[in-house]
């Protein structure tokens, strides 16, 4: 009998020891860190194995969130927020719950909509490498920070929407939180155009996204661009363009080449403020020519930011999008001593010289630019060396995702130059107004989903590699600190993230359709009848014999 219990206490032994041998080599394989404790398809996977349970609460379908600021985009009051299957059922004082239901104690905090991040690129196949993060990693990374919902862009497969679809909807199945689509239009011919229908009308993707920049890949040319803009008019869908004049880039880095200036600084003088701006501006005359809104991406200078504020002044419908990055970084870190230091700063359009930023944050809290985006686009110090001796070849992009939500709020609210509620509306409900998925999103009300953040404007943050969770090993922001941290997120329902540790799982996130013929459209006819009306044309002229 003895000898049997030793067998068996040998066998237990064994067995948890390669258990732990395989919980060592997941973390390592999926670089797993402290506090990150994921969901896999019903099992954990986790870097804190003390914190590798759920508690029964994490995943209870009934939520309170007591005594919290209730922020939306146009008020705010002191309210209890009652939960049931994912959806926010009621947003009054003095919810009584029963037993059954897990309360969150939110007094002295705000409770406000989860991020909506309108300009990502998870798992994007560019420049002969691919984003680090996909649609796991950079979804969870997410929902660290705040952020329950992201569009991402589809890029189309050797000009194809269809085929692009396909590959993007295959590399979303890991998702862990909701998202969009927007589409790239990188060709024009019949079938494209046959395409878009088809993705609008049944595919749920309501906005287009046009490169002026990127030439010989991803840039189209002006032609294109008005054929595009007239069939996004026709279908209610919102035209979107990266604004840089590609051919003059081109140029521009021919120039640096020649000058012998190959390290990242060569990247933004190639690339100045003026072509930016030019490609603005010609973005927004064609857009009016159409008669169709416009959306542009990443504004990240003075010279697009002045091109948008001047069709505002006219009445054209242009929203501008800042991302995190012209919010609140310069330049000077392009001129680092150390390339793989300088070359995380790489992205297009580039980060300014000192100046932009702030004109871009006085934009922002002035309504010229309407909401805040990230551009999240990570490549690792590894893939960035791939243009260790030409910043052509250095990968464009930056992280963002993870620390969108801290750092508008610590830049623009504990700064003054927005309130609350405009903090709301610019990380959140402009959002989901704009591609009309509003108020399900971005909003705090009675029927809305439940994708709700806690904000301690009390408590701190301090952002590094080491400790976000994107699987970059660098960050453009490391070491900044400030005021305003979330505390909680929940995600459709679920808290996601609390105490600093991540719950979440692969495959639980849902595509979100959005539907077209938003608000930006309310008029259009209007204006199209009034330039018919005074065309005063045609002339009837009669015919005299020579």
């Amino acid at each position: 009998m003895k000898e049997t219990v030793s067998q068996s206490f040998h066998i237990w032994t064994l067995s948890l020891l390669l258990l732990l041998l395989l919980q060592l080599q997941l973390s390592k394989s999926n670089h797993i860190i402290p506090g990150f404790c994921v969901g896999v398809y019903g099992e954990s996977e986790c870097g804190d194995l003390s914190s590798s349970f759920l508690s029964s609460s994490s995943s209870s379908s009934k939520l309170l969130i007591k005594g919290g600021i209730v922020v939306n985009a146009h008020h705010q009051l002191v309210a209890d927020v009652y939960i049931e299957n994912g959806i926010i059922v009621s947003v009054q004082p003095n919810i009584k719950v029963g037993d059954d239901v897990r309360v969150l104690d939110a007094i002295g905090k705000y409770v406000m909509p989860g991020g909506i991040d309108p300009h990502t690129h998870l798992g994007m196949e560019f420049m002969g490498t691919e984003t680090i993060d996909d649609f796991f990693s950079g979804q969870a990374a997410a929902l660290a920070g705040g952020t329950t919902m992201h569009i991402d862009f589809v890029i189309p497969v050797d000009g194809s929407l269809t085929a692009g679809f396909e590959v993007y909807t295959e590399k979303a199945k890991r998702s862990c939180m909701d998202y969009g689509f927007h589409m790239a239009i990188t060709k024009w011919d019949e079938v494209v155009a046959r395409d878009m229908e088809v993705m609008v009308k049944e595919k749920g993707i309501n906005s287009f996204k046009f490169f002026l920049a990127y030439k010989g890949s991803l840039m189209i040319s002006d032609e294109l661009l008005l054929q595009g803009f007239k069939k996004c008019k026709s279908l209610g869908a919102l035209a979107m363009v990266h604004a840089e004049n590609g051919d003059a880039v081109a140029e521009g880095q021919r120039r640096m080449i020649d000058l012998g200036i190959t390290g990242p600084e060569g990247h933004a003088l190639s690339r100045p403020p003026e072509l930016e701006g030019e490609a603005t501006s010609r973005a927004i005359r064609l857009a009016g020519f159409v008669n169709t809104p416009l959306y542009v991406v990443h504004v990240m200078s003075i010279d697009a930011m002045e091109e948008i504020a001047k069709a505002h002044k006219s009445g054209q419908k242009v929203v501008g999008e800042p991302v995190v990055s012209g919010l609140v970084l310069d330049d000077s870190w392009l001129w680092d001593n150390d390339f793989s230091t300088a070359a995380k700063y790489v992205m297009s359009p580039p980060i300014r010289k000192r100046g932009h930023d702030k004109a871009l944050q006085a934009a922002l809290s002035t309504k010229i630019l309407q909401l805040v985006g990230t551009d999240h686009c990570t490549f690792n110090s590894t893939q960035k060396a791939l243009g260790i001796d030409d910043f052509r070849k250095i990968p464009n992009g930056v992280n963002g995702i993870e620390e969108r939500m801290h750092l508008i709020w610590d830049t623009m609210v504990e700064s003054g130059q927005i309130s609350v509620t405009d903090y709301v509306r610019i990380t959140s409900t402009e959002c989901a107004q704009i591609f009309n998925i509003y108020p399900k999103k971005g909003a705090v009300l009675a029927g809305s989903d439940a994708d709700i953040i806690i904000l301690n404007p009390n408590s701190s943050f301090e952002i590094s590699a080491r400790s976000h969770h994107s699987r970059s090993d660098t960050n453009v922001y490391e070491g900044r600190r400030g005021k305003g941290k979330v505390e909680v997120t929940i995600a459709g329902g679920k808290v996601v993230w609390e105490h600093d540790e991540l719950n979440v799982v692969p495959g639980s996130g849902r595509y979100i359709e959005m539907p077209p013929f938003g608000h930006l459209f309310n008029g259009i006819d209007k204006v199209d009848a009034a330039y018919m009306s005074s065309l005063h044309a045609p002339v009837q002229r009669s015919r005299t014999a020579s």
